[in-house]
């Protein structure tokens, strides 16, 4: 059976039931709605749920973005509103900590560019509360931010640059942006997971580090991540089947055929799969043609979710003044 690749719990969630027509044990899930946005949670509670699924020990929100144009600010900052509620309930920093934001990614590649873009809109406060104590509040929050390349560039592994940083500042919450794969292209560029598990640097090109989590920095580490790519991989599994459900209505009254295209083994479509892609494309990922605009405006919208949700007692009417 063709290993589908997915960083996303709900996905992963998704795929367990489908196949086993049942929820994995130990994984909590729950649908809601907030202001005409859909949030799904996936909560795994156990060693063997995390086992069944594939994801770590930990909670996992996932906020669907409505369909909109990638200009349409309203939208965009209900969106914002409703991460940086979910974001708030899972930060635990006292306004006198520090929080560090982390920046994951590679700037020169649009799809992965994401966790930088991020960064260069956040509100860093960390040197303001130094050396200006006078003019900020003791409400603000104290946050600084870096991101730190990827290794093929630096020669470093993240993890390392990152765990460095720690050791030095001492911050009470990390959080991390990253670029991710999703299963399921509806969800490519619309959907915003937030998780409480960490994350592992290049999930999303199939690069996976060493991850960055509590046990690695020994402080809470968020995640958050947008699918960006898909693998192509995927899309010619979901070709084939959309192909032999197709065959199958059209041939249903061929109870011969109907039943060979039912009984149509899994091991054996994965070879078929295997077959058809090259061996130099089997690793080749896919994201939308307008991935510029579309990476411009999904920063923008996780970036306004932290701001809002590191400074509780500030207006947004604030921060984009302090930004400005």
């Amino acid at each position: 059976m063709i290993n589908v690749r997915t960083d996303l719990a709900v996905e992963a969630r998704e795929i367990y039931k489908n196949i086993h027509k049942r929820e994995a044990d130990g994984v909590i899930f729950k649908e809601d709605e907030k202001d005409d946005i859909k949030i799904t949670t996936v909560e795994v509670t156990t060693p063997e749920g995390a086992e069944k699924i594939g994801k770590s020990i930990g909670k996992y929100i996932t906020v669907d973005i409505p369909e909109y144009t990638h200009y349409d600010g309203e939208l965009m900052d209900d969106v914002s509103k409703v991460v940086a509620d979910y974001l708030a309930d899972l930060i635990e920093v006292k306004e006198d900590k520090t929080a560090l934001v982390i920046g994951l990614g590679n700037r020169n590649i649009t799809p992965d560019a994401l966790g930088p873009k991020v960064v260069e809109q956040m509100m860093i406060t960390r040197h303001l509360k130094k050396v200006m104590p006078d003019t900020i509040d003791d409400s603000v929050r104290s946050v600084c931010a870096l991101s730190p390349g990827v290794l093929g560039i630096t020669g470093i592994e993240t993890v390392e640059i990152v765990k460095a940083v720690v050791d030095k500042i001492k911050p009470s919450l990390v959080i991390c942006i990253d670029a991710l794969a999703a299963r399921n292209l509806e969800r490519i560029n619309k959907t915003i997971q937030i998780g409480s598990t960490g994350i592992s640097p290049g999930a999303g090109v199939g690069n996976n580090r060493e991850g960055i989590n509590e046990q690695s920095l020994g402080v809470p580490v968020i995640a958050i991540g947008v699918p960006t790519v898909v693998y192509a991989s995927t899309i010619v599994n979901d070709s084939i089947d959309n192909i032999i459900d197709g065959l199958m209505e059209q041939t249903k009254n061929n109870k011969a055929f109907f039943s060979m295209l039912k009984d149509i083994d899994k091991n054996e479509k994965s070879a078929l799969i295997k077959s058809m892609i090259s061996e130099k494309g089997k690793d080749m990922i896919v994201t939308p043609k307008e991935i510029d605009v579309i990476i411009e405006s999904v920063s923008k919208i996780i970036s306004m979710s932290i701001n809002k949700a590191l400074q509780p007692n500030l207006e947004m009417e604030d921060i984009n003044k302090f930004m400005n």
